[in-house]
């Protein structure tokens, strides 16, 4: 076992090197016998100082001498603060696609750009169809001859094939009532939100099954968080998280909703899916945000970082033996538990003492010797 020895000796014959080297001091008097004086030139005056005033001063310890402070691995009980980044995405479960039910042709087009604001019932798009037109016709003509020849169950067939094209309730009820046609269909909206795709222009032709409109609401929205792999077990149980937005003051509260089942293999992350309330209307989807949570409160054994050092894949810290000044080199397992602490695995027990600056010992002859 190798001891690291600060040499208290070699230090002192640098510091008094104007000495004769076979003398010896003591009480004043040197080995002749005569009283020793060190003379020391003070702004172009000499200052006598006796041994016997050596002798007064504070006697400085090796730890002193060479600044070896050391640290006693401790526990502590921690919450850890669990940071990561990520993107504001829409909520797929709040995105509502318009599609035709049928072949047309566009007459009027209401929503005429991208991002607008609709309300759920309000007109889109006027269109004609003859499909349509002609379900309206056999409607009417189902109620005219119901009316000389009762038979409900051509009338309710008639009424929901209308139903089946889109025909809102308000336009067949308008039928009934007036006996009339109308030649034109209107599209209404069939959800509040904004305009994020529309794939007609005024005078278009469409085909049954076309997406026309997507509507997407903003009350809800996703937050996908990007998570190394050694963090998926840490997140498992947090549920709870705060929301930063760059250039908003306001800490908003978001809650876990999925963990995705795989990673990217390219990045090696897996991705953490929040869902966080926008009644506000602040937020917008591709804003970059950073989410934050506290893990549960857990005791674990640390050390400074300073006291651990790493040398060949492995770490190490300088252990205090029985005897004083003496320090051992001690293979120990750590993890990182925040900007100041190593968490302690193994190596170390609580109490033990180490050096606090283990980059310190670099040049002592523990390295010299390749001991670790």
């Amino acid at each position: 076992m190798l001891h690291l020895r600060r040499q208290i000796i070699m230090l002192c014959l640098v510091s008094v090197s104007t000495l004769h080297a076979q003398m010896k001091c003591e009480a004043g008097k040197c080995s002749t016998g005569k009283e020793m004086s060190v003379k020391v030139p003070v702004k172009d005056k000499s200052v006598t100082t006796t041994a016997e005033k050596q002798k007064r001063e504070h006697k400085l310890t090796i730890e002193q001498l060479f600044n070896v402070r050391t640290v006693t691995v401790k526990k502590t009980v921690s919450s850890h603060k669990q940071t990561n980044y990520g993107y504001i995405v829409e909520d797929e479960s709040l995105k509502t696609d318009v599609t035709a039910w049928y072949s047309g042709f566009v007459e009027k087009l209401y929503i005429d750009r991208l991002y607008t604001i609709v309300h759920k019932g309000d007109a889109l798009v006027k269109v004609y169809s003859p499909e349509v037109y002609k379900a309206k016709q056999d409607y009417l003509n189902s109620i005219k001859f119901n009316l000389k020849h009762p038979s409900s169950a051509m009338l309710k067939s008639a009424k929901i094939k209308l139903e089946l094209l889109g025909v809102s309730s308000k336009e067949i009820e308008h039928i009934r009532q007036t006996n009339k046609v109308k030649r034109f269909t209107t599209i209404l909206a069939p959800a509040s939100g904004w305009i994020f795709e529309k794939n007609i222009n005024q005078g278009s032709a469409f085909k049954r099954g076309k997406k026309l409109f997507e509507i997407v609401s903003l009350k809800k929205l996703w937050i996908e968080v990007k998570l190394y792999q050694n963090e998926l077990e840490k997140i498992q149980t947090l549920d709870d998280f705060s929301v930063n937005v760059k250039g908003i003051s306001k800490i908003y509260k978001a809650k876990k909703s999925l963990l995705y089942p795989m990673l990217d293999p390219k990045e090696a992350t897996a991705t953490l899916r929040l869902t966080i309330d926008n009644s506000d209307k602040r937020l917008k989807p591709g804003m970059y945000v950073k989410v934050s949570a506290l893990t549960d409160d857990s005791s674990h054994l640390v050390i400074p970082r300073t006291a651990a050092i790493r040398k060949n894949g492995s770490w190490y810290a300088f252990l205090s033996t029985e005897f004083k000044g003496e320090y051992e080199p001690v293979k120990i397992k750590l993890k990182p538990l925040d900007n100041s602490y190593f968490e302690l695995l193994s190596g170390l027990n609580e109490g033990d003492t180490v050096v606090n600056n283990a980059l310190f010992m670099m040049d002592s002859d523990a390295q010299i010797n390749g001991i670790y």
